[in-house]
């Protein structure tokens, strides 16, 4: 038969894509257009075996085999065929386990069955070599194409390049056309100087996880430092800062009690809002966050029933609207954690009965209710923004959802009255360059644990669980 067939290792391909184009094999360094990536290899098999593309064979791992959004959207691109492997880790890295069998299986099976007069291979796996040796066997020739190794080297088995009918290798301009190295993680510095407060927000330093259940305190005003009494009145502000807070429970709460949440300092120059019915927190209510290190107690106000009882999108999705819903996320959203955001405030404020639900919204600017942040980030964990993030969704990828929900719900609350402007004020600070919503009072940089893929809509992001217990 004169058709091709092309079996890529996605493991090998995308990690030698990101050494080359990022200096490192970590496929969370660089983003991939998978569509353009897809296209791409099947013009260059065209054109390199003279024969009709038969099908792309995506082999990849996954935890558990569930399958990532990528993998998802490569499914129903026509003439791709995914096959998953285990995805492990161990040591501190993940790695593949049974993607280099399944692509041995595909091949030798494809050459016995002469589905195919030609046969690519996109991997440097020299375990392979048996299997591209049978090929051959069978009258099949085998094309073996290789990424541009950064440093120069080969990055494939030499036994496998040497066997090869034909070789070819991927240059940086043929990669860079689906493939580009993603800006360096971190926090986000606003580009926009007129909201000092969210600037102060992101140079502040996370408060640690207070130890013994104290709450932070509000900043103080900038001034001399006095010296540490070494008494028990001593104010927090003398606590020296190189004093080791383990030593005591009042040297702990002397050197977290100085460090603002961000609630309060999202606060700073905007004039307090005026109270609104149903906004009185009852006597001795403590909200609290989860950490790994237990239950944290914040010195936060509680929820107003009126914000606690927010609908949440599940509530408002029909089963119809929900198959309409993934089939948008599968081919639609790219997973970027900002347009994820918006793309979760659009359905929530398209479904709501009641407008008067988006200004009780808006007045909890920059806190999002705890109930629809926690389905919010179940609904991102569904985009892969866990992966290679120790199973958790990164600080610096929060911030960007967190901006997205409140530009999308900035949208419609700029055109409607609320009190002191607060709602057009959500959408300058999350437009500033996704410059991030803040993370909710009291976070620590573990909370917004998530399960996996195959467990996002049961339970994930447990870690921005709060709860308000009454005392």
């Amino acid at each position: 038969m004169d058709r091709c067939v092309v079996l890529v290792d996605a493991g090998y391909l995308l990690g030698a894509a990101a050494s080359l184009l990022a200096g490192e094999p970590m496929r969370s360094q660089i983003s991939v257009d998978h569509a353009a990536l897809i296209r791409g290899l099947r013009e260059r098999a065209e054109a390199d075996t003279g024969c009709d593309l038969l099908r792309i064979y995506w082999f990849d791992g996954a935890p558990d085999r569930v399958p990532q959004p990528e993998h998802r959207r490569l499914r129903v691109m026509p003439r791709v065929t995914v096959r998953l492997g285990a995805l492990t880790r161990s040591d501190g890295r993940w790695a593949q386990k049974g993607v280099d069998a399944a692509m041995h299986a595909e091949l030798t099976e494809l050459a016995r069955n002469r589905a195919c007069s030609d046969i690519v291979l996109v991997t440097g796996d020299g375990d392979l070599l048996p299997g591209l040796m049978s090929a051959k066997e069978h009258g099949v020739a085998v094309h073996l194409w290789a990424v541009q190794a950064a440093d120069g080297d080969y990055n494939q088995s030499e036994d496998l390049v040497a066997e090869a009918d034909e070789r070819r290798v991927l240059d940086r301009s043929w990669i860079t056309e689906a493939v580009r190295a993603t800006e360096p993680s971190g926090a986000y510095h606003p580009q926009s100087a007129s909201r000092p407060e969210i600037a102060a927000i992101l140079s502040a330093p996370l408060p640690e996880a207070t130890k013994n259940g104290s709450a932070p305190v509000p900043p103080t005003a900038p001034g001399p430092v006095p010296p540490a009494s070494g008494t028990a009145d001593a104010t927090p502000a003398a606590a020296p800062a190189e004093e080791d807070e383990g030593d005591s429970p009042a040297a702990a709460g002397r050197s977290t009690a100085a460090v603002p949440t961000p609630k309060d300092l999202a606060s700073l120059g905007r004039p307090t809002p005026p109270p609104h019915q149903g906004q009185s927190t009852p006597p001795g209510a403590t909200l609290r966050w989860s950490s790994e290190r237990g239950w944290v107690e914040r010195g936060t106000p509680g929820e107003s029933p009126e914000v606690a009882a927010l609908p949440m999108l599940a509530q408002l999705t029909t089963a119809e609207q929900r198959w309409a819903d993934r089939e948008e996320d599968i081919t639609a959203v790219s997973g970027d954690p900002f347009e994820v955001g918006q793309v979760f405030a659009r359905r929530w404020l398209e479904r709501l009965g009641s407008p008067a639900h988006v200004q009780t919204l808006a007045r909890e600017y920059p806190r999002i209710p705890h109930r629809i942040d926690g389905e919010l980030l179940r609904y991102a964990a569904r985009f892969g923004l866990l992966a290679h993030k120790d199973d958790q969704i990164d600080e610096h990828d929060r911030y960007a959802i967190r901006a997205g929900f409140w530009r999308e719900v900035d949208a419609p609350v700029a055109g409607q009255a609320t009190p002191n402007g607060q709602g057009s004020q959500a959408g300058q600070a999350a437009q500033a360059g996704h410059t991030g919503q803040p993370g909710q009072p009291g976070e620590s940089g573990r909370s917004g644990q998530s399960a996996p893929e195959g467990q996002a809509g049961q339970g994930a992001a447990t870690g921005e669980d709060a709860s308000v217990a009454d005392q």
